[in-house]
């Protein structure tokens, strides 16, 4: 039995697969990297968000994700993030 991610609820996507169109080695239809990332950002865990996006990944691409984001609290967190880890620890990404 896969691992299903709770943040994927309405789809029949396991992790494995997820992962992978978050790297964006593969796509679903219009299930793409840009998809994965913003259900990832928008409703899973920080923790997990680091583990399976990475700092570096997060930092390049913010500003394609930015506006697709609905939460304006995640928003605000992210934008900090984004423009705080260059400054500070530049050695992450």
């Amino acid at each position: 039995m896969r691992k299903r991610l709770s943040y994927v609820w309405d789809y029949d996507i396991d992790e494995e697969t997820f992962a992978q169109i978050l790297a964006g080695t593969r796509t679903l239809g219009r299930l793409d990297r840009d998809w994965a990332a913003l259900r990832l950002l928008e409703y899973a865990p920080y923790p997990e968000i680091v583990a399976m996006l990475g700092f570096r990944n997060l930092v390049t691409d913010w500003s394609r994700w930015r506006d697709r984001i609905r939460s304006p609290r995640r928003r605000r967190g992210f934008d900090f993030l984004v423009a705080w880890l260059p400054e500070h620890h530049p050695e992450l990404i």
